[in-house]
């Protein structure tokens, strides 16, 4: 792996931490909107949904910039825009403003994985994309697990927003630095719009999507309802808690890597090979929700959520490497943007229902509902698996 190669994958994992640093604070300070807002359960979950809703809104179109404008542009001004939704979440005098500045930094978001995922295909070589991708998407669960000490450590120290203004200072550094350094293969150019219907018309696409639409409901649950899981039912503190959630994105990027590595390293169809390595994934991840619901103890909970972080976390990496084996590397960009879609349109209900179950049942129903959904994923995914591919020069192929 050459010198371009590392500078391209650098250049891109940075700025994802930073992005997610910005998005994920969101997540980590649950139990500081609840205290400061007096929310219930129930309201709590509906701030994650608008966080999310912002995100779900704008990915479609920010998709379609980044296939026409490139991801030079639109991820710096992507990440500048993240900056400012952040420190808007950081002075929200109300809950009506704080939902309203949730929704703008959920939408900014929404430039993330359409810019990454086309500068990892466009500029990695085939045979190292999937290792490529494991790597930058630990940028998510990385940068999520940052904003999880920031936020709930230095809440201790200072006050609950200072983790935030951190968070704008370094995605404004982040930005300059990359707008100047980087130079991907479509850095300057202009291309056409995704063909969104072509994309319609991928059997197996669709049904990734579809899958998506549960895998992504049990991956944002899991990180918004983390800290107020251990400190509520295991009795941990808050600080404690925010230790977990971080153990949590440490393991889920330990297994995006792992899965990368795998998915170029193992022999065999390139869509067979890695869409099996989904379903394993995946398979896991419920078996895991099983055991959250179980848990009782601090040192109990640390061990289940980290290894539900290593699969729940960790297949997002994977995931999009699936889908680079069913589209064209020109559609990156709208097709990342759909399946992203699909992903975040999953968090719109799942953590307020969630929520619902854990005040009125409790939270084991609302662990055993994500196991059933994540279930229903590994079965559309074994489908996508035996379904031809519908593109001659997928962006995914063997070197």
């Amino acid at each position: 792996m050459n010198r371009s190669y590392w500078r391209t994958v650098l250049l891109v994992t940075m700025w994802q931490v930073s992005a997610s640093i910005c998005y994920y604070s969101v997540f980590a300070a649950t139990p500081f909107f609840r205290d400061a807002f007096e929310l219930s359960r129930f309201w709590v979950g509906v701030v994650v949904t608008m966080l999310t809703l912002g995100y779900a809104v704008f990915l479609l179109p920010l998709g379609a910039l980044v296939d026409r404008f490139g991801e030079r542009l639109t991820l710096t001004l992507g990440l500048v825009g993240l900056a400012a939704g952040t420190a808007l979440v950081a002075g929200a005098p109300t809950f009506g403003l704080l939902l309203v500045a949730v929704f703008v930094l959920g939408s900014l978001y929404g430039t993330a994985m359409p810019g990454t995922n086309k500068a990892v295909f466009d500029n990695i070589a085939p045979g190292k994309q999937n290792l490529a991708m494991g790597i930058k998407q630990v940028g998510v669960t990385g940068g999520s697990g940052i904003s999880a000490l920031l936020v709930t450590g230095l809440a201790g120290v200072l006050f609950w927003q200072a983790g935030f203004l951190i968070a704008v200072a370094f995605a404004l550094l982040v930005a300059a630095t990359f707008y100047v350094t980087y130079s991907g293969a479509s850095a300057g150019e202009t291309a056409e719009y995704p063909d969104f219907r072509a994309l319609l018309s991928n059997r197996p696409y669709v049904l990734l999507t579809v899958a998506g639409l549960f895998l992504g409901a049990a991956l944002f649950t899991t990180t918004g309802y983390t800290v107020l899981y251990v400190e509520e039912s295991v009795g941990a503190s808050v600080a404690y808690s925010g230790v977990v959630l971080a153990l949590v994105q440490l393991f889920g990027s330990v297994g995006r890597v792992t899965t990368g590595w795998l998915s170029d390293a193992l022999p065999g169809d390139p869509q067979v090979r890695i869409g099996s390595i989904l379903i394993v994934q995946t398979l896991a991840g419920a078996a895991m929700f099983v055991v959250v619901a179980s848990t009782t103890t601090a040192l109990g909970a640390t061990i289940a959520f980290s290894a539900l972080g290593f699969f729940v976390l960790g297949y997002t990496g994977i995931y999009y490497s699936v889908m680079a084996t069913l589209v064209r590397a020109e559609e990156m960009g709208g097709a990342t943007a759909g399946g992203q879609l699909a992903l975040t349109s999953g968090a719109l209900l799942a953590p307020p229902a969630f929520g619902y179950l854990a005040d009125t049942v409790g939270y084991r129903a609302s662990w055993l509902l994500l196991a059933g959904l994540v279930l229903l994923a590994a079965g559309l995914l074994v489908v996508v698996v035996r379904t031809p591919a519908s593109v001659a020069n997928p962006a995914a192929t063997d070197a």
